[in-house]
């Protein structure tokens, strides 16, 4: 089945955009950490200082007066499932949440943060207003994802639990709660509730993306397809036509999530659908090696939004994989100065490795140590961070951590993500033969990642499988040259040795 459009159908409340104003700040906030007049103790370790820096940066992102405001950042994480959306800074602008995120009532006064504190002044006037509780809620969500703070989600958990003692079971709270749970990467409990809501509710647009993007994560592709086909059967539109694209990637259907994605593109009509869309082809073009393509798509969408962050990091890997290292760089630096999450900061410290100018060995390091800064802010605020932990301290950290925290997300869902991490981690960790059976399982749905395939490559070298390693390295440089810096070198340092081997 491809996804219908109906260019005859009303935009959907939940696809509405509001307006935006330049100066908002949150009517409240949960302290972040730290405040900026404390100082590190003498004796304070790595950890406490990077802590103190990223929840530095995450309270100058609330007061600061902004011209490009924070990006929002859905997290079903761990390469490509992530949704994203945007705020941006012009008058006459919207607020671009990832499409389906957030109901337009939410956010009908101005920003997302304008939105939170007009709710809350509306719910201290009218208390028992359940449907306004549970939009707060979600409300919340997408707050914690446009600081990438996730200390706001125990808000959004008491307004979501305010709305259902209000009214037990309403499906928009059940939904939010849905949300909630996704982006604290619980997908078990997350599909619990999405069915939840639509029991109560079949077309709740939240609750059947929520279903289908659990059903991803935890590594059910099958019952994700039959999912998506049924979101597109009761809300067809781009956060259905997107999901569709990633489930057929998964699966090696390049092809058909290529064409799925052009349409969606054919038909968003917002500045943020615009820019979404087109970073998700320009994300899918990168992971195929087409590196120009990819720019023009990632161009693409940021004329419609030049602040865009997902499209400004996909345009800086793009960059770092045609050779044009400084912007590559630049860039990777202004996203990760308004999102200092895993992924840019592991990029840009490897980006620095690769420049090595003066002082980019330290550089390098205060990136990774802000990681460990950001797993300790996402616990706090109920997240789920190991399958982060454990791709970072595979390559960047401690070895032996990688491995409890692959061990950890592998019991609790079995994805291609989890199984290329606890395979890297048993790698870097001298436990190689126990390693090869989960890359091959990372590789076997016929999901095209170059890193998948490097890992593989460099499992079968240690385990003397030198015609599977050349076969599998060769693989991941033909599919993306570009897809690590240090990766690929590695990946063609072993070809070298393995010829000279012969």
């Amino acid at each position: 089945m491809v996804p219908r459009t109906n260019d005859s159908e009303p935009e959907s409340r939940l696809d509405r955009r509001p307006q935006v104003g330049p100066d908002a700040r949150p009517a409240t906030a949960p302290d972040p950490g730290p405040g900026p007049d404390e100082r590190a103790d003498a004796g304070a370790d790595g950890r406490v200082v990077a802590l103190r820096r990223v929840a530095a940066a995450v309270r100058r992102r609330r007061a600061g007066r902004f011209t490009g405001c924070a990006v929002l950042l859905a997290v079903a994480l761990t390469a490509g499932s992530i949704a994203v959306g945007n705020v941006r800074d012009d008058h006459a602008r919207g607020v671009a949440a990832a499409p389906g995120a957030v109901p337009a009532v939410a956010q009908a006064g101005g920003d997302l943060d304008e939105s939170v504190a007009a709710l809350q002044a509306h719910l201290r006037a009218q208390p028992r207003d359940f449907g306004s509780w549970a939009v707060l809620g979600l409300a919340y969500v997408e707050q914690a994802r446009v600081d990438g703070d996730p200390s706001r989600y125990p808000q959004a958990e008491r307004a979501l639990k305010r709305s259902l003692g209000l009214r037990p079971d309403n499906d928009q709270a059940l939904a939010g709660r849905a949300a909630l749970a996704a982006a604290r990467h619980d997908f078990t409990g997350a599909l619990r509730l999405a069915d939840r809501a639509l029991r109560r509710n079949p077309y709740n647009e939240r609750a059947l993306a929520t279903r289908v993007d659990a059903l991803v994560e935890l590594g059910r592709y099958r019952a994700a397809s039959e999912a998506v086909d049924t979101a597109d059967t009761r809300r067809p539109g781009i956060p259905v036509f997107t999901r569709y694209a990633y489930v057929r990637e998964l699966r090696g259907d390049v092809r058909t999530a290529r064409q799925v994605l052009r349409r969606a593109l054919g038909n968003a009509v917002s500045p943020g659908d615009v820019a979404y869309v087109a970073t998700a082809l320009g994300r899918l073009e990168w992971n195929q090696g087409d590196h120009r393509a990819a720019l023009r798509h990632y161009a693409r969408a940021l004329a419609a939004d030049d602040t865009y962050l997902p499209a400004l990091e996909g345009r800086a890997l793009a960059q770092a994989a045609l050779g044009d290292r400084s912007a590559a760089v630049r860039g990777m630096e202004a996203v990760v100065a308004r999102a200092p999450l895993p992924g840019a900061l592991v990029a840009l410290g490897e980006l620095y490795e690769e420049r090595g100018a003066d002082g980019d060995r330290v550089r390098a390091r205060d990136q990774y140590a802000l990681v460990d800064a950001w797993t300790a802010l996402a616990r706090a605020g109920g997240v789920n961070p190991d399958l982060d932990t454990a791709l970072a301290a595979a390559d960047h950290g401690d070895a032996a951590l990688a491995l409890s925290a692959a061990r950890a997300e592998w019991s609790r869902r079995r994805t291609v993500h989890t199984a290329d991490a606890l395979a890297w981690a048993l790698h870097v960790n001298g436990r190689d033969e126990e390693a090869l059976p989960y890359a091959r399982r990372a590789t076997a749905t016929g999901y095209r990642n170059a890193a998948f395939l490097h890992h593989r490559g460099m499992i079968e070298l240690a385990t003397g499988r030198t015609k599977d390693a050349r076969a599998s390295l060769t693989a991941a440089l033909e599919l993306n040259a570009g897809f690590s810096p240090s990766a690929a070198r590695e990946a063609r340092a072993a070809l070298r040795k393995l010829e000279a081997d012969r």
